[in-house]
């Protein structure tokens, strides 16, 4: 058994994987800290579901070295199931058992023993907010229950690594941020999580550090902070009452986008202090009047198409050639 280094949860070197001639992991490099939020985020066929499937187990794969709760793997897939749990897209539980005989069916099969199977299910009941349903059966739940139940079991063992693979798909928004504030308890509470998403809301509002996958490689990874600021986008939006004060900004501000319809003029900003001030002082004149101001800044939209081959991409292969 080789121990991961301390700190880490998980840990992936050189990662492949291919279904005949088609290569759908090409030379993947991970570390997750212990305790952490990591977000993967990619398109769809990106290969987010098969790393997970990979690190959880499911899935043999060909080259590369991969530790998960401090167990290499294929070699000690046994330890490395007993240390995680995993959650796919759709709650995975028994409709026809009610909330509280899925917690205790669980705990069971982990052999927990009949008074600890007991005091785990109250507990993650009491948890995860399913006291008042906790005896009616799990199809009478909505998405949103349904989807805390399912998180609710995959903890009942007390796993060290979570697999959250797209854990909000379906969800209305109100669900999905419920479920938010239950994966950062768990964060809170020690444990590490691995989200797989194509919100990239959710990524940027839980991810401690988020690697984007394009083609089964990562193509940038850091903190949603980091990430945000590899790609260009940052602007000031300014906007003027008429016509005459349009084209006096125009003149004033050369290199500017212009739009003579909406009377906008845009131009480029890295958000900084001193960028912001070298174009306040550039308009600031008693001939020039703005109406509205605005700053808009880059974010994750403008990281995921300027880095994976989404449609939207511009001159993403010499983006990636910059960050990889």
């Amino acid at each position: 058994m080789n121990h991961d280094e301390p700190g880490d949860a998980i840990r992936v070197h050189g990662l492949t994987k291919k279904y005949g001639d088609h290569l759908v992991l090409d030379g993947l490099d991970l570390h997750v800290p212990v305790g952490r939020i990591f977000a993967l985020l990619g398109a769809n066929g990106a290969g987010k579901t098969t790393t997970v499937r990979i690190l959880s187990t499911l899935l043999p794969f060909d080259s590369g070295q991969v530790t998960v709760a401090g167990h290499s793997l294929p070699g000690a897939a046994q330890s490395v199931r007993r240390s995680i749990s995993v959650t796919g897209q759709y709650a995975a539980v028994d409709k026809v058992l009610t909330g509280r005989e899925n917690l205790m069916l669980v705990a069971e099969l982990n052999h927990l023993g009949r008074t600890e199977s007991r005091r785990r299910t109250a507990e993650l009941l009491d948890r995860f907010d399913l006291v008042g349903a906790a005896d009616r059966r799990a199809e009478t739940y909505s998405g949103g229950m349904a989807r805390r139940l399912d998180l609710a079991m995959s903890l009942v063992a007390h796993p060290q690594v979570v697999f959250l693979d797209e854990p909000t798909t379906g969800l209305d928004p109100r669900s999905r941020r419920e479920m938010w504030s239950v994966i950062r308890e768990l964060a809170d509470g020690g444990v590490t999580i691995f989200l797989t998403t194509q919100y990239l809301e959710e990524a940027d509002e839980l991810a401690d550090r988020i690697a984007v996958i394009d083609g089964g490689a990562i193509v940038a990874e850091g903190t949603p902070t980091e990430l945000k600021k590899l790609v260009n986008g940052g602007h000031v939006e300014l906007q003027f009452a008429d016509r005459t004060q349009f084209d006096r900004a125009a003149v004033a501000l050369p290199g500017a986008v212009t739009d003579a319809g909406t009377l906008t003029v845009e131009v480029p900003t890295d958000g900084s202090i001193a960028s912001l001030k070298t174009l306040l002082d550039r308009i600031d004149s008693p001939e020039l009047s703005v109406e509205q101001f605005a700053l808009h800044t880059p974010d994750l939209d403008d990281v995921f198409f300027a880095l994976t081959g989404a449609p939207r991409a511009t001159g993403s292969d010499s983006t990636k050639a910059a960050v990889r």
